[in-house]
């Protein structure tokens, strides 16, 4: 085992991607590119550790995909990367982006095999065209487009960026307190994802599997005297209202979860926890409008819904209608694939008894075709 660890940046938030789905969250077959690049350069090559920096909100989703080391990223590259470094315990590190999902193999062999030639390694591409800075131009033989990923010696990598300046790249830093640096001959197949047309460049990026996935969700809140009663998002008129954390909206409550469990992400509770003041009678539609966020950044797309209400008491049928297009414009889809359904329990049990409101509410999703855009 060699004594070398392998970081994947991937904590990043995508803003020149323009797409509703995190670049990293695109689905290569059924792996979300960040795995599909870890899994690229395990099945490859051998690591100590692989060090995968996640943002804070994602955390927790990642883990549930692998056992990697996941680390919460920072505000720009070098952040993430210097929280990563804090997990280090191999004398290298190979740092990569997860932007670069298709470097060829032998571009990252040949860096692996110059680890001794200098503290850092580092991939270029050399420059065909006329180059011109403010105005002049300048000798295209000494100008390099930097790539990675980079093979660094941990301390030297450690003590560069422990200054305050920021830098766009490792070599950079290194350089900057005197390393040695060994530079390599880059590929122009490792181009980096930074805009959505640069996805038609790279051609080891299969489909998205086209798979439906199925999420269910149940809540049940007795009636308050103290409250309003909001319901699929709408205020129903009510002389009471839902005791709850939030606003009570038992509707919304059960599709949260069902969107959740349609994509492995847990339930409610882990999200909006009633023991955090700050969801004091917050009211659900913002929860829901949260959750699609997220749904949507992590790769997934939704299908329909389909929510049936158990309530003795209110009448709901004048209603139905209104909380359709409410969810619909919340989940960002036609009001036709959002089903409401109001039944009541036949006088029987506590919702017979006029108690309170059940609520069951189904989702299915699928997985964002980037490729379809």
């Amino acid at each position: 085992m060699p004594d070398l660890t392998l970081i994947i940046l991937s904590a990043g938030n995508s803003t020149r991607f323009e797409c509703s789905v995190k670049k990293q969250w695109l689905r290569i077959g059924d792996d979300p590119l960040w795995k599909f690049v870890a899994k690229r350069f395990t099945k490859n090559f051998d690591f100590t550790d692989v060090i995968i920096t996640a943002s804070k909100k994602e955390l927790s989703y990642m883990q549930k995909y692998s056992d990697f080391t996941f680390v919460v990223g920072g505000e720009s590259r070098q952040e993430s990367l210097k929280n990563a470094l804090s997990c280090l315990k191999t004398s290298h590190v190979l740092v990569t982006d997860v932007a670069r999902a298709c470097i060829p193999l032998d571009m990252i062999r040949d860096i692996l095999n110059s680890i001794d030639k200098a503290d850092i390694v580092v991939p270029y591409l050399s420059v065909s065209d006329t180059v011109v800075y403010k105005n002049e131009t300048i000798d295209r033989d000494k100008v390099k487009l930097i790539q990675t990923p980079q093979l660094s010696c941990s301390s030297i990598l450690k003590k560069a960026l422990e200054q305050e300046e920021i830098f766009t790249d490792d070599s950079s830093a290194v350089k900057s307190i005197g390393g040695t640096i060994f530079y390599i001959n880059g590929s122009i197949k490792a181009k980096k994802i930074t805009r959505y047309d640069d996805l038609k460049e790279l051609e080891c990026l299969n489909d998205p599997e086209d798979t439906t996935f199925v999420g269910t969700g149940f809540d049940v809140h007795q009636f308050c005297d103290d409250k309003k009663m909001y319901l699929g998002g709408v205020l129903i008129e009510s002389e009471f209202g839902f005791e709850a954390h939030s606003d009570g909206d038992v509707a919304i409550h059960a599709l949260i979860d069902a969107l959740l469990g349609a994509i492995g992400a847990g339930d409610i509770g882990e999200l909006f926890p009633d023991t955090d003041q700050k969801y004091k009678n917050l009211d659900s539609k913002v929860m829901l409008k949260e959750v699609v966020e997220f749904v949507k950044e992590v790769g997934y797309e939704i299908n329909n819904v389909d929510i049936t209400i158990l309530a003795q008491t209110p009448r709901l049928s004048s209603y139905k209608d209104k909380m359709r297009k409410v969810i619909a414009n919340i989940l960002e889809i036609e009001p036709i694939f959002v089903n409401i359904k109001a039944t009541t329990t036949e006088k029987l049990g506590f919702i017979g008894r006029k108690e309170g409101v059940a609520v069951e509410a189904v989702a299915s999703i699928k997985y964002f075709n980037w490729k379809q855009k």
